[in-house]
């Protein structure tokens, strides 16, 4: 009789990898394995929404606008939802910002329900204009400790909210696509997760990300060229390519998950400049900038905002604050920024 030897691949799961990033504070792994619980919680039911969304009347807009004027999807307002409820519940955030919300949002009116020192940053549902139509769509989020965080059933402040992005604790997004996944970064590693749809366990399917030094693709919305400035404008020329030099391939998604996840893996820059129509930028500092631009860093990569420098350096003073922002493999971000000192801009 033959003999077969059956090989069975085991995934470390995303709760055993937080036990073992924070095994040497016992306290803080306790607490963020609670969080990172409840944000998976969210994760899989706003996945479960965007797939059945067609089926039960979940596309189109809801007819309310979000915190800056938008028109708000209805697949907006369920994943804010979500991650307000699976916050709330856990018991160890003091406060949250969403994109969805104009103000600081609080998780209880019972403030001895406070039992952690966290703030966490969200875009419920980034590129939401694009789920309509079956595009890649993702939630993006940072968590920092309270500005002191020793005080306990208290609730968190404005202040505790407007830290810049050096001082985050961790950062993700994940990505509902052909699969769902989560891309987790804490200051030791970034690490990839897919949604087992046997188990319903996100489980490591990539350890310690690396961006590659230099890629071959840009990503940028073209039809604002019009707009750009003049260092942005010879950027995308030089990219183009000439007889003596290979084009750069444009890749544009318009979700900035679905980009910032490409450009991730296969290296290369995404960028969303300021120009003449958004001179401050156009994406939000605390939970769009931020936690990408964490997760390139400890991934090996850049993120600056224009010549204002690291995007983890800009100190917020507004929790919907816009910036500029360059990110992505190394040799790439420099190339622009050596451009822009050229230009002043």
């Amino acid at each position: 009789m033959a003999n077969y030897t059956v090989q069975t691949n085991i995934f470390p799961t995303f709760n055993q990898s937080i036990l073992d990033d924070w095994k040497d504070d016992l306290e803080m792994q306790h607490d963020l394995t609670i969080v990172f619980d409840a944000i998976q919680i969210a994760c899989k039911n706003i996945a479960a929404a965007i797939r059945k969304a067609p089926i039960e009347d979940l596309t189109g807009f809801a007819g309310t606008k979000n915190s800056m004027g938008e028109d708000v999807k209805k697949l907006d307002l369920i994943a804010n939802d979500h991650f307000i409820s699976a916050l709330s519940k856990c018991k160890r955030v003091c406060c949250m910002v969403s994109e969805e919300n104009g103000d600081l949002i609080l998780p209880s009116n019972d403030k001895n329900d406070v039992l952690g020192p966290y703030v966490v940053c969200f875009d419920p549902l980034d590129g939401s204009s694009n789920v309509d139509v079956a595009v890649p769509v993702g939630s993006i989020w940072s968590i920092y400790k309270r500005r002191d965080p020793k005080l306990t059933k208290e609730f968190g402040t404005l202040e505790d909210a407007l830290q810049p992005g050096r001082n985050m604790v961790a950062a993700g997004y994940a990505m509902y696509g052909s699969c769902t996944m989560i891309i987790h970064a804490t200051t030791k590693s970034v690490n990839s997760y897919t949604l087992d749809p046997v188990s319903g366990d996100f489980v490591l399917t990539t350890p310690n990300l690396k961006v590659p030094k230099k890629g071959a693709i840009y990503s940028v919305n073209e039809g604002n060229y019009r707009t750009w400035n003049e260092s942005t404008k010879e950027y995308v020329t030089i990219k183009k390519g000439s007889e003596e030099k290979k084009p750069y391939s444009l890749r544009y998604v318009g979700s900035m998950v679905a980009d910032v996840h490409r450009t991730l893996f296969k290296g290369g820059i995404f960028f969303y400049p300021a120009d003449k129509s958004s001179p401050n930028g156009k994406l939000r500092l605390l939970y769009e900038c931020n936690p990408m631009s964490f997760i390139m860093e400890k991934a090996g990569g850049r993120a600056i905002a224009g010549l204002k420098g690291r995007v983890l350096d800009v100190e917020p003073t507004k929790i919907h604050q816009r910036e500029p922002i360059y990110l992505g493999s190394p040799d790439d971000v420099t190339e622009i920024e050596e451009i822009m000192k050229k230009h002043g801009q």
